[in-house]
């Protein structure tokens, strides 16, 4: 039986009580809206239909993803970029301040348009997906009874697989603003890489195909020169691989110090990000100085949209070109689905004609 009473000048309070079943109380602005409410959950209760959405009325989206940061997302293996794309999502001015209970498929598809304004549809479908899996598993674990309104939304289109590769000339204008900074006599530094472990880590990258997070975590008790090995026990796709080195890779590795916490590479990822960057616009800067100083119009293209993670397409593709059974390869790359392989191998149009004849 649904009782309800006037609370203010404005405001109407409705309560729903039933033995067997919790309590449900709301407030309205109207008794007419407190009249109708009280009708639907009495009849939920009579056809035996009755979903209890007390949590989902007075938790916020932003509860649930602070919750969700707090208490799930720590125990992910990709925890720290998983934070980030949640931090990403509190900072929208609309999405996270709607109560769950109001959280529709046109109110997550209106954050999506807002978001494609600013990046790529691939960076806003991994968003979406983590989006959808915190309300998953707030429906599951904490009584927010919604249904998921994310099923219902369109996804945006994903970007089209990157084919960028370096030249020769890209790379070694890089790896030349990779070097390490020597010391001026006035003790000051001249303008090159701080960071001593910022060339060794993209030259390996280019000759294994390792991911960041994997040459970043790689340790000494795992790498065997004279095999020339690299062994990984915990991979992204959650499975271990032993990398197999060219004598490049073994020569990269054995002309950097021993660490002692026992890290190939004492560096975080936000360094390398950092440090990547940086280079990339002195390699920039150094290749405008020389065309001025040539006379020659810079390549406006010239090492631009250039991501760490293309390290790894460019070194799927050479190695493609050493190992023609695709399988080696995959087992190399650590690439489960070969279609997902595909996006990372990359011939130039010449090179194949080389092998035509």
């Amino acid at each position: 039986m649904a009782t309800i009473r006037k609370k203010g000048e404005l405001q109407w309070h409705c309560q729903i009580r039933r033995k067997g079943y919790p309590a449900q109380t709301r407030t309205f602005e109207t008794r007419d809206a407190a009249e109708k409410w009280a009708r639907a959950i009495e009849r939920e209760l009579d056809t035996s239909g009755f979903i209890d959405r007390r949590e989902a009325e007075k938790s916020t989206l932003r509860t649930i993803l602070e919750r969700y940061r707090r208490e799930i997302t720590p125990s992910k293996k990709s925890a720290a970029i998983e934070s980030i794309k949640i931090d990403v999502i509190l900072r929208d001015p609309v999405l996270p301040n709607l109560k769950m209970s109001a959280l529709t498929s046109s109110e997550v598809a209106s954050w999506r348009d807002r978001r494609l304004s600013d990046v790529s549809g691939s960076t806003v479908n991994r968003e979406i997906d983590i989006l959808s899996a915190v309300i998953n598993h707030a429906r599951r674990e904490w009584d927010i009874h919604i249904e998921n309104p994310v099923p219902l939304v369109k996804r945006p289109e994903k970007s089209r697989a990157r084919e960028r590769r370096l030249s020769e000339e890209e790379e070694r204008y890089l790896f030349a603003a990779l070097e390490e900074a020597p010391r001026r006599v006035d003790g000051t530094f001249e303008k090159a890489a701080r960071n001593p472990w910022l060339a060794p880590v993209v030259k390996l990258a280019l000759e294994t195909a390792m991911r960041r997070g994997e040459i970043l975590n790689l340790e000494w008790q795992h790498v065997d020169l004279k095999k020339q090995t690299a062994h990984l026990p915990d991979t992204k796709n959650g499975d271990s691989r032993t990398v197999p080195l060219s004598s490049r890779a073994v020569a990269i590795l054995s002309n950097i110090p021993r660490s002692i916490v026992g890290q190939v590479f004492p560096i975080t990822p936000m360094a390398l990000r950092k440090g990547f960057t940086r280079a990339l616009d002195r390699a920039r800067e150094k290749y405008k100085e020389d065309c001025a100083e040539t006379g020659n119009k810079p390549d406006t293209s010239f090492l631009s949209d250039i991501h760490f993670h293309d390290t790894r397409h460019e070194a799927a593709s050479r190695l493609a070109e050493k190992l023609s059974n695709i399988l080696e390869l995959s087992a190399v790359t650590g690439h489960k689905d070969l279609r997902m392989l595909k996006r990372y191998y990359h011939p130039r149009a010449e090179d194949l004609a080389k092998k035509l004849g």
